[in-house]
């Protein structure tokens, strides 16, 4: 019996800050460290979205970012998917109103998975991951390998 393979390659992530406190950040740093390790199931923060399979982001969309999360969104390979990380990135949150917002940032770019929480958690995030993964091996085809023989 042939056992199938969960995830085919690690998980490439680009964070994007388009306006938040930090607080989100610092989560996500948090699911990054020792303690809960995303990058044992390979999880790596990547420095260029050029490189990344996942964009993370975190705020409300600030005027001044809306064009530049547009630009790093392009910039991203398909497939990707987008996690929108905090209440801030969901909804707007305490600052929905703002004269200096976009707003969340589904209406910048298309979001695909959405973790609200003031900050969320680290096993919120890390959950999202997953998702993640399994969104992109939908997408990228059932097995991912399509040499041979």
């Amino acid at each position: 019996m042939k056992i199938k393979k969960v995830f085919d390659k690690s998980l490439w992530v680009f964070h994007v800050n388009t306006g938040s406190c930090n607080g989100c950040d610092i989560e996500i740093l948090a699911a990054l460290t020792p303690r809960y390790d995303a990058e044992r199931f390979g999880v790596h923060l990547v420095g260029t979205p050029r490189h990344a399979d996942v964009l993370l982001v975190t705020g409300p969309v600030t005027r001044d970012m809306e064009e530049k999360l547009k630009r790093i969104y392009e910039q991203t390979p398909a497939p990707k998917v987008v996690i929108a990380i905090g209440t801030c990135g969901v909804s707007g949150g305490v600052f929905y109103e703002s004269y200096n917002l976009v707003g969340p940032i589904d209406r910048v770019i298309p979001v695909d998975i959405y973790v609200p929480g003031c900050p969320p958690r680290p096993e919120a995030i890390i959950d999202a991951f997953v998702k993640a993964w399994l969104k992109l091996e939908k997408l990228r085809g059932e097995g991912g390998d399509d040499g041979g023989s």
